[in-house]
């Protein structure tokens, strides 16, 4: 019986020690996989994590490597090897941006300040690049123009670019001419071949204007020319002259036959030899042009002078004027401005004489009905003056005579060169020349409706004015 008693007794003692031996070899075995786990899982967190940060950026962070990791170690290892690399990469891929920004910037401060047009073009014959002075030629800014194709833009020189793509040599140079805003001007053009992959080829073209440079250069050698005529002429023709007069004089009471013939060959001696004087008086004027000496005087009184003159010489011409009313102070040469507008008002008035009223008809616009009456026509010349923004005089003469021939207009500037039976072809270039020396130039336009258009343009003040044309603003208050 006490046996019995005991047995419960002894079992639940038994019971609760096999139940604390489960229980701690349980924690036991837990502890052991949890630590286990904790071992195999760290470094795989660590590259998570180190990976999260090098998705955000940070090529700089590096992986806890411990040996006893075993191949984990390895790939940690791996991991950092990597991200050295791509930020050795990185680096070098910013400094070659740099480097390339750099050249960019350069690159587009050279080309803005060449003074030549320099446009790319691409295999596939699109503009891609164009530097400042290109976008003043075409008239469009750069984001009009890229993208579309070259002959539809600049078709004068298409044919260059063509030849250039189908010849093998690097360069192509020539020279053509461009007409833009009414103005004729001759360009170099300079076509550069640079190869692409998959053979094909980019182009860079080169527009450089050399049409001063070129009138300078025969201005200069027609210049010579004149003198050297001035110094062979003039001397024979002072002794022809007075002896033809002598002739008169001595045998005119002594012929009494054919006394009329004898007077009319003298005389045509004298005015034929008068007539060449003026020629080489021309020609001496062109090739020793006076030096301007620019002083601080009013323009708009400059031109109602010259307009004056001109109503009085041409009543038959209706001259309108369009100054300021307030004196327009400048440094200039009065006479030599004065030589040059007459010059100009003069050729106008002589192409309102030269047109006929078939010229008139023949320039009446194709959709104008035929069977309509031509509008009434009165010879009229417009001389315009006007200050600019940019600190520039401009003299504008209008008139709707003839007007200039659209061919060769630029050549009208070059000596010896007119449209005119009677005329030596000195005037324009003596203008020409005179504008020069006043640091300006001249154009020769259409005027709107038909007609001549001349544009003199000149600075206010003159860099080589001295003291007499340095503040001509102040003169003017």
């Amino acid at each position: 019986d006490k046996f019995d008693q005991q047995r419960r007794n002894i079992q639940l003692a038994f019971a609760t020690m096999y139940s604390l031996l489960a229980m701690i070899l349980l924690l036991s075995a837990t502890w052991i996989g949890l630590s286990f786990a904790k071992r195999l899982v760290d470094p795989i967190r660590r590259l998570i994590a180190a990976t999260d940060q090098v998705a955000s950026g940070n090529l700089y962070v590096q992986v806890p490597v411990r040996r006893s990791e075993g191949d984990l170690a390895h790939l940690g290892e791996t991991f950092n090897k990597m991200t050295s690399e791509l930020r050795l990469q990185q680096n070098r891929l910013i400094a070659a941006s740099s480097l390339i920004d750099e050249r960019r910037v350069f690159t587009e401060a050279v080309l803005s300040g060449v003074p030549a047009a320099v446009i790319g073009v691409d295999s596939q014959m699109k503009l891609t690049v164009l530097n400042p002075y290109a976008e003043r030629l075409l008239g469009k800014s750069s984001s009009e123009v890229v993208g579309h194709p070259f002959d539809a833009i600049v078709p004068e020189i298409g044919s260059v670019l063509a030849d250039a793509e189908n010849n093998q040599t690097r360069v192509i140079e020539t020279q053509t001419t461009l007409v833009r805003s009414g103005r004729e001007r001759m360009f170099n053009v300079r076509v550069s071949t640079a190869p692409l992959s998959r053979g094909e080829h980019s182009f860079v073209v080169t527009l450089d204007d050399i049409t001063d440079l070129v009138t300078a250069q025969r201005t200069s050698a027609w210049a010579d020319v004149a003198r050297r005529i001035a110094h062979e002429i003039k001397n024979p023709l002072t002794p022809i002259q007075l002896s033809a007069e002598r002739l008169k004089r001595k045998y005119s009471k002594v012929i009494t036959e054919d006394r009329a013939i004898f007077d009319q060959c003298t005389d045509t001696i004298v005015r034929q030899v008068d007539d060449i004087k003026r020629m080489v008086d021309e020609f001496s004027s062109f090739a020793r042009m006076p030096k301007a000496r620019p002083e601080v005087e009013d323009v708009a009184e400059c031109v109602r002078q010259v307009l004056f003159l001109m109503r009085v010489g041409h009543p038959d011409i209706t001259f309108d004027e369009e100054s300021p009313d307030t004196p327009l102070m400048a440094s200039f040469d009065r006479r030599l401005l004065s030589q040059a507008l007459t010059n100009i008002v003069k050729n106008a008035t002589e192409g309102i004489a030269a047109d006929t009223p078939d010229d008139r008809a023949s320039r009446r616009p194709a959709t104008v009905d035929e069977s309509e009456p031509a509008p009434n026509w009165s010879p009229r010349i417009v001389v315009k003056l006007e200050k600019t923004n940019d600190g520039m005089i401009t003299l504008d003469v209008m008139d709707n005579g003839k007007g200039f021939p659209s061919e060769n207009r630029q050549r009208l500037l070059e000596p010896y060169m007119t449209t005119r039976e009677e005329g030596t072809g000195l005037g324009l270039p003596i203008v020409a020349k005179i504008l020069e020396d006043h640091g300006g130039g001249i154009e020769l336009r259409d005027a709107p409706g038909g007609g001549a258009w001349v544009r003199l343009y000149f600075p206010i003040k003159l860099k080589s004015a001295g003291t007499s044309g340095a503040e001509p603003d102040a003169a003017a208050e």
